[in-house]
């Protein structure tokens, strides 16, 4: 199973936008990610609808922060990209009626849904601004 990436890229993209400081075009930010800017596009709109970006089409214009990186939290982000799954472990599905699957299922589920909680909770405790100024320091002590 691939792994899902976008809360990642995203941060990377929100953290150069914070230092960039201006508008930057979806084709910019393709270039960073390497990938396609219709699928810049697509993920950012969600940051967009989430009120974390802001987009001016045209000549000079581009995506911009629309609050402060101090404000969002990963757990925003995460929630922004649709709360993508974070654990690639699942359940399994071959015989629900089998007791020893129900039993092992239980004790996973029990376990995955506390380890998503307080990944969940620290994503709500660490904002992106945080990241930012670490980035910005590291950049200063090199």
């Amino acid at each position: 199973m691939p792994t899902d990436n976008r809360l990642s890229r995203m941060l990377h993209v929100l953290i150069h936008m914070d230092h960039i400081g201006g508008p930057v075009t979806s084709d910019t930010i393709s270039r960073m990610l390497d990938t396609n800017p219709v699928v810049v596009r697509r993920t950012m709109a969600g940051l967009r609808a989430a009120g974390y970006l802001t987009s001016v089409k045209g000549h000079g214009g581009g995506w911009t922060l629309a609050r402060r990186l101090d404000e969002v939290t990963l757990r925003d982000i995460h929630e922004a990209l649709g709360v993508p799954r974070v654990f690639a472990i699942g359940l399994a599905d071959d015989d629900p009626r089998c007791l020893i699957e129900q039993a092992a299922n239980h004790a996973l589920k029990d376990a995955l849904d506390d380890a998503e909680q307080r990944l969940l909770k620290r994503f709500g405790e660490v904002t992106i601004g945080e990241l930012s100024r670490h980035v910005a320091s590291s950049r200063k002590a090199t």
